[in-house]
């Protein structure tokens, strides 16, 4: 009975519940409209715990000391996954101040430990240390664009969720210095790392350093209008859109665009440059956008570049059938941020059909690709984010056509998987009905 009733729990928890998740999602009007919707309600309440103690114990573990910038999923994405997650807990907060109902309890009471959590790792100097083998003592004072922009962001948001001054002095001092820096470099442009310059990476970080502005009342608009230099003119790619790396001493284009860096651009440069926003959303679409009777996404790839289709890096993650999981995933966000819930819509359903959701608002695919060892919730608070942003421009434009047949696909795996584990729970049940009927 054991064996059966273990394969009866998989057929309704590991199948079942996906299939009725999924179907719930495609109902749900929060995912074609404005508006909070359940999968990043289940993801808040889910992750809070969670990401408490996972980012407590890895500061006081100092496992971070021992990796180094060519373990870029090690170093890099703790950090990347918590500010994922604050920058959620606070549009989730923003949206339980205008519609108390959403939650029980307030989002940044909820969540408070695994707020100051997530703050405290991206402040702890042991997971600098990556940078530190980069640029040395003065890593938080020369360039080293990434991980400042990730330390403001994280920071911004932990004062804006907390009111602490727990991280006060930090977050000035590095929003006037980042800022500074970056509008004295003769093109606009820094680099991440020596000789490697992202300038999506440059727009996160006037994105931080707006946000920090509206924490702290400082004022940094001279500077981040003009800001927009570093990716329009001669430092623009083949397509009128920021290339995907470039050289920061005169801002010439290394390669095209892709598809990683342009939905993140998209996501952020509405609340920094509308008019610019725009016009880039417009020609990310027209490049990058791809949708055929199995799926709809972005590529990370442009559409005359087929020689990548089927790809993997630590940037894009895996490119399929030229859809990047990293260009789609973040397209959500940015798609929801321009008002395109027409393309929002099918990229959230394609994410949680694919994401294989379990009771207790876990995603087990997320869970999978994400770093285990160094960053296991980094897919999770990212998807948590994205589907937690919030329109910033007007009309909307809403989806109203079939969905993907991936979606169907997913759901018909999740009902041929449930009727599975019951006919296997059924078989191990009746050889011992025959026998008692003996």
């Amino acid at each position: 009975m054991l064996l059966a009733g273990l394969w009866l729990l998989a057929s309704l928890a590991g199948f079942f519940y996906p299939a009725y998740f999924l179907t719930r999602s495609i109902f749900d009007p929060a995912l074609n409209h404005p508006g909070t919707p359940a999968i990043a309600r289940q993801l808040h309440t889910s992750l809070a715990g969670r990401y408490a103690r996972w980012a407590t114990a890895r500061v006081e573990g100092g496992r971070a000391t021992a990796l180094d910038g060519h373990d870029v999923s090690g170093s890099e994405w703790p950090l990347y996954g918590s500010v994922f997650y604050l920058w959620g807990e606070e549009a989730l907060q923003a949206q339980w101040e205008k519609d108390h109902t959403l939650f029980a309890e307030e989002p940044r009471v909820f969540a408070r430990a695994a707020i100051d959590a997530a703050a405290r790792l991206v402040a702890d100097p042991g997971h600098a240390h990556w940078v530190r083998v980069y640029w040395g003592a003065n890593y938080l004072h020369k360039e080293d664009v990434f991980y400042r922009m990730l330390v403001i962001g994280a920071l911004g948001s932990h004062r804006h969720l907390t009111r602490s001054d727990e991280f006060l002095p930090l977050l000035r001092d590095q929003t006037d210095s980042l800022a500074a820096e970056l509008a004295a470099s003769p093109n606009g442009q820094l680099d991440d790392y020596p000789g490697q310059c992202y300038p999506t990476d440059i727009v996160s970080a006037w994105a931080v350093i707006q946000h920090a502005d509206e924490v702290l009342g400082t004022d940094h608009a001279p500077e981040i209008a003009r800001a927009v230099r570093g990716f329009t003119g001669r430092c623009a790619g083949r397509f009128g859109l920021p290339p995907f790396s470039s050289a920061s001493h005169d801002g010439k284009p290394y390669d095209d665009s892709r598809g990683c860096g342009n939905s993140n651009l998209c996501m952020l440069t509405p609340a920094l440059w509308p008019a610019q926003a725009a016009e880039w959303y417009a020609l990310y679409e027209k490049y990058f956008w791809q949708r055929d009777w199995l799926a709809a996404g972005f590529r990370e790839y442009p559409l005359d570049d087929r020689g990548s289709d089927w790809s993997l890096d630590v940037d894009s993650g895996p490119v399929l059938r030229g859809n990047g999981f990293a260009a789609c995933a973040f397209g959500i966000a940015a798609a929801r941020r321009h008002g395109r819930f027409d393309q929002a819509y099918p990229l959230s359903i394609e994410a949680i059909a694919l994401s294989w959701p379990l009771p207790g608002g876990r995603l087990l695919i997320p869970r999978l690709v994400s770093n285990v060892a160094d960053a296991p919730y980094l897919g999770e608070a990212a998807l948590m984010f994205q589907f937690s942003a919030q329109p910033l421009v007007t009309p909307l434009r809403h989806h109203t056509g079939p969905l993907p047949a991936i979606v169907f696909v997913c759901l018909g795996l999740y009902l041929t998987g449930g009727m599975l584990g019951l006919w296997m729970a059924s078989e191990v049940i009746r050889p011992r009905r025959k026998t008692e009927g003996a």
